[in-house]
């Protein structure tokens, strides 16, 4: 069985093929390692090969981890679905938020970031496959909902993230991609200074690379198989 350093090693480098692929910088695309499920020691193994950023979906799993490893200089998103009644410990934990998907959470998250901290980086999620069973914005209804976000004062709009739907044609892949990549420069022409497409997983990185993404969320190919998630 291969280890989190040989697994980091091969994302890495798959990152960086994609990127020349796409005549990008390896530099310009973010590695986002997606913990979930996984104990706090494969975090610390991960940090010590070189990673900062750890992606959780899981309030309350997050919240131990946090507090376990509190004695490492570490970047936690937040990446799962947001229960209205569970914003607080988000707007007081992490740095950022992917999965904002309406302007309830977005106002909550602001009002509840402790004063002393930077605003809270969010990107809009948008449901850009139009899956009824995905979370998300429509895209339709991104402009407006991003410009109702930008204006809120303890929270940093970002960018966009999508989860499109599952696929295994490359170009169908690209397509979607493609489409949160124009929604973002669209938005760009009202409220520049947007800068983040997270976009892209495990299964399908290398499309997501030529299409733009900034910040991959990558979590079975730098821990293997999801362990069991304890109720």
């Amino acid at each position: 069985m291969t280890s989190i350093s040989e697994n980091i090693d091969q994302v890495s480098a798959q990152i960086a093929k994609a990127c020349h692929l796409a005549g990008r910088s390896s530099d310009s695309v973010s590695l986002l390692a997606v913990s979930k499920t996984r104990p706090a020691e494969d975090i610390r193994a991960a940090y010590a090969c070189g990673l900062i950023r750890f992606g959780e979906n899981y309030l309350q799993e997050a919240l131990d981890k946090i507090e376990q490893l509190s004695d490492l200089p570490l970047e936690w998103h937040f990446i799962g679905p947001i229960q209205s009644n569970k914003t607080r410990p988000i707007a007081e934990q992490f740095d950022w938020v992917h999965s904002v998907d309406r302007f309830k959470i977005g106002q909550r998250l602001s009002d509840q970031r402790p004063p002393g901290m930077a605003p809270l980086n969010i990107c809009l999620q948008v449901n850009i496959s139009r899956e009824e069973s995905k979370s998300g914005c429509l895209p339709e209804e991104a402009p407006a909902l991003a410009r109702q976000l930008s204006a809120l004062p303890g929270i940093r709009l970002r960018g966009l993230m999508a989860i499109p739907k599952a696929s295994d044609d490359e170009q169908e892949q690209r397509r979607a991609f493609a489409d949160l990549r124009h929604l973002l420069q669209q938005l760009n022409s009202d409220l520049p200074g947007l800068d983040t497409l997270s976009m892209g997983m495990s299964g399908d990185l290398n499309p997501a690379i030529a299409e733009g993404a900034t910040i991959v969320r990558i979590g079975t190919a730098l821990f293997g198989a999801r362990a069991p998630k304890n109720a």
